[in-house]
């Protein structure tokens, strides 16, 4: 018998713990982190529409992304459960983006400690994706990305040595 409901989370060695408290209806994967980014070769960010980010799949992840898709035809629900923090909510809502998920079916799950009665208990009331999550998420990978690139920028200008992230050190 396979499994009915898919578990996606963050790291492997999550996964397998998870797998055995959940029992044989579950199969439980990972992302491996984030699967989707601001690409690295240019700003992203489109300052022109509303600070609009422009997402693309991260580089070396393209097998991790058909895996998900591919397990996630298999059955018939899927849950998020990836780290309950903004990252791990931003981490989820692009997971669901790329499968093709509703943000807002109930099928998050979070728990702050990986044990039995705290993941089955997650598994009670799952919820909807926390936009304000997600939203604090992009705001701050947005906002890094805007001073990165300026600093870079003035960087380029400047002499190397003053960029460099020791020239300041008080070992100097």
């Amino acid at each position: 018998m396979s499994a009915k409901n898919l578990v996606i989370v963050e790291s492997p060695a999550k996964a397998k713990t998870i797998e055995k408290y959940l029992g044989r209806n579950y199969k439980v994967i990972a992302s491996l982190g984030h699967v989707r980014d601001l690409p690295k070769s240019q700003m992203g960010v489109d300052i022109d529409n509303d600070y609009a980010p422009k997402y693309i799949s991260i580089r070396g992840k393209g097998d991790v992304i058909k895996g998900l898709k591919r397990e996630a035809k298999k059955v018939d629900h899927v849950y998020l459960a990836a780290d309950p923090d903004r990252e791990g909510e931003a981490i989820a809502w692009h997971v669901s983006y790329l499968l093709g998920l509703d943000p807002k079916d109930k099928n998050r799950v979070v728990f702050n400690e990986i044990t039995k009665d705290a993941v089955k208990n997650s598994f009670k009331e799952p919820r909807s994706i926390d936009e304000k999550l997600v939203e604090a998420q992009q705001a701050r990978r947005i906002l890094d990305r805007l001073v990165g690139y300026s600093i870079s920028r003035s960087c380029g200008k400047r002499s190397r040595r003053v960029c460099q992230p020791d020239a300041y050190s008080p070992s100097r």
